[in-house]
């Protein structure tokens, strides 16, 4: 799909229980059909437990564009879905913290992201994998696991992206450290032993957590996965850190690790949930892996990401 011309079947998998998936799919389906981008139908998701299911069907019947709505989580299960098919993913960002959609430069609002559909360009993204589960912005152990349980669908309606910054107090006031040994199959670097943990995360995308960068390099096409470790410290080094989240430049602290691969495998003591994209569904150990132009997607005409975009599967080099 290089212009919107050449779309015939569009297929919108809408989370219906996302924060404004509801009163978003209507709009943009009503939207989709008046720029003539094809026939176009709709899936509503009413909860987790069927989305699945709904876009492997969806997935199965191979429509030109899959445009999801939903936050992180939704549009992450659908990437894993269509990498490596010819089918391209577009993105309504209808989550709390839509780090993905922040990455690739599309508009928060249905009509800008629906506007970004018909008038966008594609590119292809890569993939992040934890032993084959797929995740976009970032794979995590420790601190953000505990966040990610108290952002509770109320929390989240309530306070909106101030609810994690709320989340992330209340975990931090009970986190018990861990150990780490990251390992590299590749060779690439020597194993790495960690002790007194606060966090470890690997990141495919730039931002995570409502806006936080991975690192100031981190792209979504780089090939590779930013690793960080957070030690514990003290309170005012973890006040010191989260000054410079935003940029990513805390990777340059003190108390900070981080190098960059294309795999690692993490063991931990204790054994620990990982999250991914805002969902805990594995365990350490654990491998991460990146799948290189992955994700074909629909970005802005002026979207600034993706700028090392290359071929994609089957294209002559």
């Amino acid at each position: 799909m290089s212009t919107p011309a050449a779309v015939r079947r569009v297929a919108v998998v809408v989370n219906t229980g996302s924060r404004r998936g509801a009163a978003a799919l209507e709009q943009a389906t009503a939207a989709l059909r008046s720029a003539g981008l094809g026939e176009v139908s709709t899936h509503p998701v009413r909860d987790g437990a069927t989305l699945a299911a709904t876009l492997d069907r969806v997935v199965a019947e191979a429509p030109d564009l899959l445009v999801v709505g939903g936050g992180d989580g939704t549009v992450g299960c659908a990437a894993g879905r269509v990498a490596g098919t010819a089918v391209t993913l577009g993105v309504l960002p209808l989550g709390t913290a839509n780090d993905f959609a922040r990455t690739l430069e599309i508009p928060s609002d249905v009509p800008g992201a629906v506007a970004a559909l018909v008038a966008g360009r594609v590119v292809d993204v890569d993939l992040g994998r934890v032993d084959g589960r797929a995740f976009l912005n970032v794979a995590s152990v420790g601190l953000s696991v505990a966040v990610t349980e108290r952002l509770t669908p109320a929390l989240k309606r309530r306070l909106g992206p101030a609810a994690y910054p709320v989340a992330t107090l209340g975990a931090y006031r009970h986190h018990r450290p861990f150990a780490a040994r990251l390992e590299f199959p590749d060779g690439d670097h020597e194993p790495v032993e960690l002790d007194d943990l606060l966090q470890v995360a690997v990141g495919n995308g730039r931002h995570y957590g409502g806006g936080n960068a991975v690192s100031p390099s981190a792209s979504i096409d780089d090939h590779l996965l930013d690793v960080y470790a957070i030690e514990r410290g003290r309170l005012r080094d973890h006040v010191s850190i989260a000054r410079f989240l935003k940029d990513g430049s805390f990777v340059e602290h003190e108390r900070v690790h981080h190098l960059t691969t294309r795999r690692v495998r993490l063991r931990t003591d204790p054994v620990l949930g990982v999250n991914l994209d805002g969902e805990v569904v594995a365990t350490t150990p654990a491998l991460f892996e990146v799948e290189r132009n992955a994700v074909h997607v629909v970005v802005p005409p002026t979207s600034r990401a993706a700028v090392l975009d290359g071929r994609r599967a089957g294209e002559a080099s």
